[in-house]
């Protein structure tokens, strides 16, 4: 008698309120994690790319790029979680903590912390809260999202309803600074911008100007990268069942990963991301799509005790296809045809 061994991914009758998760699969980073990233992403920020940089201002050395930190974390995430998503939707709470180094050790778990039917009964949307640590247990990175989940059994009985009260804006004096950052040697001629966190206004738009169209390849292998093994983004024979227009869909975290690649183009000095207030994602992206993106100034905040430092609060729009010089966004509620993500986010610039 054979039995089935093999992992099938949870639906959405498989969660519970309160429901742990220790997600398998510990990650050990190297420099070559942060080379292919650099690869697929095509990021300027000088404090990943510089030993000499990173180290003038008070890292180790060069962390890796705070996207690709979430990214890892996230893909720990996915077995458990997401294996058998419809979509990632969104994302909330989301603080950074210590610094992904070359040679640290990521790890993850995951908590149920809200369950949702969507009005067909055929799937529902699992809300949890998900954090990542280094191999001796400092933050690294924690967030909430919510993710559609298929029923196994469309006639299944749902779960009653249970949808959390998230916050809409990550407070600024909660922002983490990481230990030891001193931007005294902070050199703004080798980052690639002389603006700091002072030059810019609040309500200015940015235009990134830039596009960069995801090869077919590329998509892919970031998200094997990460670890991430949603069917979603592999599997082009379910696809053509499964999703609209039959088609792969670009793993959602990785568009996040081009978009802030692209923002050095007009952000080049905001080099870390210190929170995400909210993310959307709009519409899906694939493979042969090129992605653009501009950038709003919501609001600028001191940093207790810091005057060589502020924070600054970003509203980042990605549009696939279009370019952005005429700020593409919403009429009303409704989104532009050609916005796939929404960005909310803090990031830490020289003063």
């Amino acid at each position: 008698m054979s039995l089935d061994k093999t992992e099938r991914g949870n639906y959405f009758e498989d969660f519970r309120l309160g429901q742990i998760f220790a997600h398998a699969t510990p990650r050990s980073v190297s420099e070559a994690d942060a080379a292919l990233y650099l690869a697929l992403t095509g990021s300027r920020f000088a404090v990943n790319s510089s030993e000499p940089f990173a180290r003038a201002i008070g890292y180790r050395r060069a962390p890796l790029d705070d996207v690709l930190a979430f990214n890892l974390v996230f893909g720990k995430t996915v077995p458990d979680i997401s294996a058998n998503a419809i979509a990632n939707l969104g994302y909330a709470e989301c603080r950074f903590g210590a610094p992904l180094y070359p040679g640290d050790t990521v790890r993850a778990r995951s908590e149920v912390i809200g369950l949702r039917e969507t009005s067909k009964g055929n799937a529902g949307i699992v809300y949890v809260r998900s954090s990542g640590e280094n191999q001796h247990g400092d933050p690294i990175v924690d967030f909430v999202r919510w993710v559609l989940v298929p029923k196994r059994d469309p006639a299944s009985p749902a779960p009653a309803a249970s949808v959390p009260r998230l916050g809409e804006v990550v407070a600024p004096e909660t922002l983490t600074v990481p230990p030891g950052l001193d931007l005294t040697r902070y050199d703004r001629a080798l980052a690639g911008s002389r603006f700091g966190c002072d030059d810019y206004k609040i309500g200015e738009r940015i235009d990134h100007r830039d596009g960069m169209t995801l090869e077919e390849a590329e998509p892919a292998l970031a998200t094997r990268l990460y670890q991430n093994n949603a069917r979603i983004h592999f599997d082009a024979f379910r696809a053509r069942a499964q999703t609209e227009g039959g088609r792969r869909l670009v793993y959602g975290g990785h568009v996040i990963g081009i978009a802030r690649a692209l923002s050095s183009n007009g952000l080049g000095n905001a080099f870390h991301i210190a929170a995400i207030d909210a993310g959307s994602h709009v519409a899906p992206v694939h493979a042969g799509d090129t992605i653009y993106a501009w950038s709003e100034i919501l609001a600028k905040s001191d940093i207790a005790g810091r005057t060589d430092l502020g924070a600054v609060r970003l509203r980042t729009v990605v549009a696939k296809n279009r370019p952005c010089a005429d700020f593409p966004f919403k009429t009303g509620d409704a989104y532009d045809p050609a916005i796939v993500l929404e960005l909310d986010y803090w990031v830490l610039m020289p003063r």
